[in-house]
């Protein structure tokens, strides 16, 4: 070892010095001649010396200083973290809402080129010769569950559809002010709301979902939104047949997977403020036998004429709903109303419509339809015709969230209904047509986002038929 090394050179070194200590002390005793005390004096020197380097020898080696010991290991799992703060303000108010919305313009062609710039017959996408705003929507939703009894729903929407939405809202009388006389009255004054409704899960049975508000009716088999319609035009039923939007109490009870009934107390057909004191009622019956097949039976029926509780609207709407595999679907939808008067004979007005769609991948699908409609008495469009309509839609879905449409239809009556160039106009030289060809050109972009957690807005199971919370459609009704 280097330490025993050294020790030894020491020790040869040492010697060597006391070698020449003793020559030259010899040396010198021999010229000075030292007395012997002072020899005596050398001699300790050196014994001592010697021992010195006899006890290093015999020591042991320094040893090694021991390794540190390693750094305490971390703990298996970091702390929890602190819980979040509860949110405070509007987000308390609101509670876990989910925002959504979209945008949805097109372009219009009619072949008939009516002066009007207007496709008649139809209900939201009538521009001829231009581009037009449909409609853009705003929605709030808060789910109701176990933990939160109590949500809402809101939508807002802007565009032609919205105009002819609540077009049919009659004048409300406002408070008077000094002086009382004339009472002055606002028009549409929810024009831009489709739905805004209370919801209260009530803890019964497997739960019983009471809505209050203003909500779209659950006939029919398209809605409002184009989007989640399987056509990008309204079919005639839709259009002519029932209504949009009803006022006033709703309530649902699931009573399995398969069965479901929601029964409505309602101020009438397309109004807030009622127009007589009578009420319509009417329920919902969901059947979902497999789950390829779903049926949706509706009825509604109360006074629907203004100051008039006796002659009373009745109307059935049937549903059914086939998903033959993932990518073929069809659907078939039937209307049947009818509605007294006083001294005059009933109306009615029925009609079939039947659906299918393709859609071989997430982005393209092909959806056809045709529609047979009888307005007996031309209580619904105002000439007493039979109408029948034939649709092609290609679709494409861009980006996941735009989407894209192209739609070939085709309108027929047995009456000369369609305007034809200037035939609007008295003395043209052009008469109306007892047909039309349209084509449609459609985008559409759509967006949901989530404040806090949200499992989904509880939509009716008609709703559920076509994935919108929203729904359909239009008789000009009280």
């Amino acid at each position: 070892m280097p330490s025993i090394r050294n020790l030894r050179h020491a020790l040869f070194v040492l010697a060597v010095v006391v070698v020449i200590s003793l020559f030259g002390a010899t040396y010198t005793w021999a010229q000075t001649s030292p007395t012997n005390d002072e020899l005596q004096k050398k001699i300790d020197d050196l014994e001592k010396q010697i021992a010195d380097v006899k006890a290093q020898l015999a020591a042991p080696p320094p040893t090694a200083p021991a390794t540190p010991p390693p750094p305490a290991a971390a703990p298996a799992t970091a702390p929890a973290a602190a819980p979040a703060p509860a949110p405070t303000g509007l987000a308390a108010l609101l509670g876990p809402t989910t925002l959504s919305g979209f945008v949805d313009v097109y372009y219009g062609y009619n072949s008939n080129q009516p002066a009007s710039r207007t496709t008649a017959l139809r209900n939201f996408d009538i521009n001829s010769g231009q581009f037009g705003l449909n409609m853009i929507e705003l929605i709030a939703d808060k789910a109701t569950s176990t933990d939160s009894r109590v949500g809402y729903h809101v939508s807002l929407g802007f565009g032609q559809a919205m105009n002819l939405v609540n077009g049919f809202e009659a004048a409300s009388p406002r408070v008077p002010t000094t002086p009382s006389f004339p009472i002055p009255t606002q028009t549409n004054f929810d024009q831009y709301l489709k739905e805004g409704y209370i919801e209260y899960l009530a803890p019964t049975g497997k739960g019983l979902t009471i809505d209050f508000g203003k909500f779209v009716t659950n006939a029919g088999a398209e809605v409002i939104e184009t989007k989640d319609n399987w056509n990008y035009s309204r079919g005639l039923l839709f259009s002519w047949a029932i209504p949009y939007y009803h006022f006033g109490l709703k309530a649902k009870y699931a009573f399995n997977g398969k069965i479901a009934l929601s029964g409505f107390l309602l101020n009438g057909w397309n109004n807030v403020v009622d127009n007589n004191t009578g009420k319509t009622t009417g329920f919902t019956l969901a059947l979902t036998p497999t789950k390829k097949l779903s049926i949706y039976e509706n009825y509604y029926v109360g006074p629907e004429q203004a100051n008039n509780n006796s002659n009373f609207r009745h109307m059935t709407d049937t549903v059914v709903a086939y998903n033959a595999t993932s990518k073929l679907s069809l659907m078939a939808n039937y209307d049947y109303g009818h509605e007294a008067f006083t001294g005059i004979s009933p109306v009615w007005w029925s009609g079939f419509a039947g659906y299918i769609k393709y859609a071989p991948n997430a982005k393209w699908a092909f959806a056809t339809r045709g529609e047979y409609f009888i307005d007996h008495n031309g209580f619904s469009t105002g000439t007493a015709q039979k109408v029948g309509e034939f649709t092609g839609t290609l679709e494409r879905t861009l980006a996941g969230h735009i989407l894209s449409r192209l739609e070939y239809r085709r309108d027929m009556s047995d009456q000369n209904v369609f305007p034809y160039r200037t035939s609007e106009i008295t003395g043209s030289p052009f008469s109306p047509m007892d047909h039309q060809n349209t084509v449609n050109m459609r985008t559409g972009l759509e967006r949901a986002t989530s404040c806090h957690d949200h499992d989904g807005f509880q939509a009716s199971p008609r709703q559920l038929l076509t994935g919108v919370l929203g729904a359909t459609p239009a008789v000009a009704g009280g």
